[in-house]
């Protein structure tokens, strides 16, 4: 097994904060990660939709779902646990706006632009994960959350 990407699409909030926690238990119980879920399943399961498999959580709790993944990692969200100003392991940064918008022209990307062009993967190591706010016209809509596996 390698690193591998993933990426979510989720409502805009103001608090990235906020809205990683939803998404993280949202993807909890949907029993969306690993060992929940088997390695090759969830490789090609990015986006996730309301259509996506959900087989429920195999766990009590996401603290023990990511011991239970142990070294490997949930190949989820759920490895990533806070909002970081800087980029560090099992956190999620906001990609700068210099970088937003030297790959997509602005600092207002749109959805149909961050799925044509993933380049943001290159600004991640192992374990890490960025956020990015969408936009439709000038109003943010959604936040990209995307990250790498551990392994």
């Amino acid at each position: 097994m390698g690193a591998e990407p993933y990426w979510y699409y989720v409502p805009y909030e103001a608090s990235a904060d906020q809205a990683l926690s939803k998404l993280r238990q949202r993807e909890f119980e949907a029993g969306r990660y690993f060992p929940a879920m088997e390695y090759e399943e969830l490789v090609d399961l990015f986006p996730t939709s309301s259509q996506s498999p959900a087989p429920g959580p195999q766990h009590s709790t996401i603290d023990e779902a990511i011991a239970d993944a142990a070294e490997s990692g949930t190949l989820s969200i759920l490895d990533l646990d806070r909002i970081s100003d800087v980029r560090d392991y099992g956190a999620v940064s906001k990609l700068p706006d210099k970088v937003v918008e030297s790959y997509y022209g602005t600092t207002h990307p749109t959805r149909a632009m961050v799925e044509e062009n993933q380049d943001y993967f290159d600004d991640l190591d192992r374990g890490q994960g960025l956020y990015i706010i969408l936009y439709k016209g000038q109003q943010p809509s959604e936040i990209l959350f995307a990250g790498y596996s551990y392994d």
